[in-house]
């Protein structure tokens, strides 16, 4: 399992001893209303992730402290990796996401050599939707996910 280190934060595999930490962050009311609530044993099914693929959502942690999730996905209703994101929202605005995902790119397209990456975010979603473009991401359509209407951005390694 991999960890990573960029200029402010450093990126590990969650840990059973982050449960309560990360669960407090993905129940606060900003972080529930973008990303769906976690259903129990999250930090095993990234792990399993690890094992499977080599890549999963890692914590992300600031000072030693977890502020939140990013990293890499594999979405089977897709047949595709997605970048995501989710922060405490203390640490909104300050350019965590960005790092986050730049550094998971970086990543699925360097270590793993992935050929394509996507992201996906409610429309109204715009601060997501900026971190996308900033990272390089290209909206191409709208889909449903899980029942969600989504806007879809992606990159690919070329």
């Amino acid at each position: 399992m991999a960890i990573l280190q960029t200029a402010r934060l450093t990126l590990r595999p969650m840990l059973p001893d982050d449960a309560e930490a990360y669960l407090a962050i993905r129940h606060h009311p900003g972080v529930a209303k973008w990303v769906p609530l976690p259903f129990e044993g999250v930090i095993g099914r990234f792990a399993a992730s690890w094992e499977e693929r080599r890549y999963a959502p890692w914590g992300v942690f600031l000072a030693g402290e977890l502020i939140g999730h990013g990293g890499l996905n594999y979405v089977p209703e897709f047949g595709e990796t997605e970048v995501l994101w989710a922060l405490h929202p203390d640490f909104w605005g300050r350019g965590y996401a960005t790092e986050v995902a730049e550094a998971s790119l970086g990543y699925g397209f360097g270590t793993l050599g992935l050929g394509l990456i996507f992201a996906i975010t409610p429309p109204d979603n715009l601060a997501s939707q900026a971190v996308m473009k900033r990272i390089g991401l290209t909206y191409r359509k709208r889909v449903t996910y899980r029942g969600f209407d989504v806007v879809w951005f992606d990159k690919s390694r070329d």
